[in-house]
């Protein structure tokens, strides 16, 4: 069921919850916030066959009266235990702090910028890291601070020592690559499992290493498209949380299949942070289920 998301001044708050499934989850869920004189403005949920697992979001406010995401939380704790679940609760008020890092390639850098200031992505960006200086003026223009980590075979441990620094420094939620040409060591990604979201050239697993569009020119592809996901320590094998594509034909140039995909991988890029940074996406394994 999905119900379509009052107008309202006060206090709001997203609950995600994941569990073996039963009758009477969504009562029980229900009842604990009416207990909490929440309301609910929204409510979904997916019982998922393959895994016996059910899965639910629901977003609630509360009118009038002051509360907290803790006070809620602890509301909530004696339900969850009980259903034997996996649960979150968040205050929607606070923003999603998310770290950007990218190369050389501007398009999805601007465009999450773009969408930050103009209230389209419910983030806040305190850094953006890039081992290349190409970007600072675009940073510094939006008042960000830039930070330049130059990385090499040699010197790639000390340059991911110097990102957990600045990650920890600016409290950051989530990191965002924004075609950041670099692998990350398997310590980082694990250290970060579920908070690192990367953006693809092409609907994976298609095409992967060096000039993309290229060999998708000379191969007479029909679509082209991007791929957001999760960052593993298998490369681009982590789970995939939005896909998007275009069809082509023959008359485009590479040049050309180039910037259709630019367009696709943006787009994408900037929902699958959305979803992320709004709690919609439940994180199950290899696989993702999305309230979208």
């Amino acid at each position: 069921m999905t119900t379509t998301p009052s107008q309202t001044s006060g206090r709001e708050f997203a609950l995600t919850l994941s569990c073996p499934d039963r009758r009477g989850i969504v009562h029980a869920v229900s009842g604990a916030m009416l207990g909490q004189n929440l309301t609910i403005t929204d409510s979904q949920q997916f019982a998922d066959p393959s895994s016996g697992e059910f899965h639910l979001r629901m977003e609630a406010t509360r009118e009038g009266e002051a509360t907290d995401v803790e006070t809620l939380r602890d509301a909530l704790t004696p339900v969850a235990d009980d259903l034997g679940g996996q649960w979150q609760v968040h205050d929607r008020a606070e923003p999603h702090r998310l770290l950007v890092m990218v190369s050389r390639m501007g398009h999805c850098l601007n465009d999450l910028l773009f969408r930050t200031r103009t209230g389209q992505l419910p983030v806040t960006i305190p850094a953006i890291v890039s081992n290349h200086e190409d970007f600072r003026d675009l940073a510094e223009w939006h008042g960000i601070p830039f930070h330049h980590i130059p990385v090499t075979k040699d010197t790639k441990p000390q340059a991911e020592a110097q990102l957990r620094e600045i990650a920890e420094e600016h409290a950051v939620d989530t990191i965002a690559l924004a075609r950041y040409m670099q692998v990350l060591s398997s310590g980082l990604c694990t250290d970060w499992s579920g908070r690192i979201i990367n953006i693809h050239h092409s609907l994976l697993p298609s095409f992967k290493g060096a000039k993309p569009y290229t060999q998708a020119h000379d191969r007479g592809v029909k679509v082209v498209g991007a791929t957001a996901h999760y960052v593993t320590a298998d490369l681009d094998e982590g789970p995939i949380i939005e896909q998007d594509f275009r069809r082509v034909d023959h008359r485009l140039t590479p040049e050309q299949l180039a910037q259709q995909g630019q367009e696709i991988e943006a787009a994408a890029f900037s929902r699958a942070i959305r979803w992320h940074a709004e709690h919609r996406v439940v994180l199950r394994g290899g696989r993702t289920i999305v309230f979208n």
